[in-house]
């Protein structure tokens, strides 16, 4: 499923226009963007959370070309699936 397919679906059901609900959705990405820009996480009940992890760096071998590389330390988005949404995939 693609964004625009969420996009349509969130028209259909929710009675809205197609622009409507792109920008409902757009919005609500930025923000989720936004809140972990800052360091903060995002809790959707049901649904998971969102939150920052760090990632410390390293230097691994490329197996292609037995070259190092080093990667330096970064922050990461991680998300942890919520009870709702781990049964409905076990379905």
């Amino acid at each position: 499923m693609t964004k625009r397919d969420i996009v349509d679906q969130v028209a259909r059901k929710a009675h809205l226009t197609k622009k409507g609900a792109e920008e409902a959705i757009e919005v609500f990405l930025a923000e989720i963007g936004r809140v972990l820009s800052k360091g903060e996480k995002v809790v959707l009940s049901g649904f998971g959370t969102f939150r920052v992890i760090s990632m410390k760096g390293k230097t691994v071998k490329i197996p292609k070309t037995d070259k190092m590389v080093t990667i330096k330390t970064h922050r990461a988005p991680k998300f942890t699936p919520g009870k709702t949404l781990k049964r409905q995939v076990s379905r």
